[in-house]
């Protein structure tokens, strides 16, 4: 191709420097060169730096490690020094021991209630079969307990003794008034004894489901 600047022909784009210069296509295509070191080795400097900045860290604080104080400073209060995580810690710590025992003591009382309501129940389930064991004595005593009424009578009684049912107030016990109630008192000293019987007494364990009516007499 011949030049049009040597030709003497007006070139298409005269303010091209490609065009008017020869040698404007030997300079673009040295314009992208950098000079000095690559792209790569600029990296791997730059790497080679940073790691020997991060082992010298390190080494400062070893050795800053090895030559500090591991005493406690007396003056120093450990609560005070405390993060607040630690003391939020403590406190949901104490609060769930304070809750744990309060629910403890909740059950018992309600296991120490539940006894005492079941055992309310029976004693007054007991108290009113009394009248019943009454009448069975009365009949005992005319000798009118036979048959079918003795079976019952015999199965009644049963069921009270499995249910600690125990009768008390014979002749010739001690006194307790606790335990007996006097109508009459026949004795002539300071010691009493149970003399006759009138109403036999009924208890369910410590429980006093009726007292024993008697008649107080001096000790045989």
């Amino acid at each position: 191709m011949t030049n049009a600047h040597t030709s003497g022909e007006m070139p298409d784009n005269p303010g091209d420097p490609a065009v008017t210069d020869p040698e404007a296509d030997a300079a673009v295509d040295n314009a992208g060169e950098a000079p000095g070191e690559s792209p790569e080795a600029a990296v791997k400097a730059q790497e080679d730096a940073q790691r020997d900045a991060a082992e010298a860290a390190a080494d400062d604080a070893a050795a800053d490690l090895a030559d500090g104080d591991d005493t406690v400073d007396p003056s120093v209060d450990p609560e005070a020094a405390a993060s607040p995580a630690e003391a939020e810690l403590a406190e949901r710590t104490e609060d769930l021991k304070r809750v744990t025992a309060e629910y403890a003591n909740y059950r018992r009382r309600a296991e120490r209630d539940r006894v005492a309501a079941v055992e309310a129940a029976k004693a007054s389930l007991a108290t009113d079969l009394l009248p019943i064991l009454d009448d069975l004595d009365l009949a005992a005593e005319h000798g009118d307990l036979t048959g079918p009424l003795k079976a019952m009578s015999d199965k009644l009684n049963t069921v009270l003794r499995g249910a600690k049912v125990e009768v008390f107030g014979a002749e010739g016990d001690a006194f307790d008034p606790e335990l007996h109630e006097a109508v009459q008192d026949m004795s002539s000293g300071d010691e009493k004894a149970v003399g006759t019987v009138l109403r036999k007494g009924y208890r369910m364990g410590e429980r006093v489901l009726r007292h024993a009516m008697v008649v107080i007499a001096d000790p045989q």
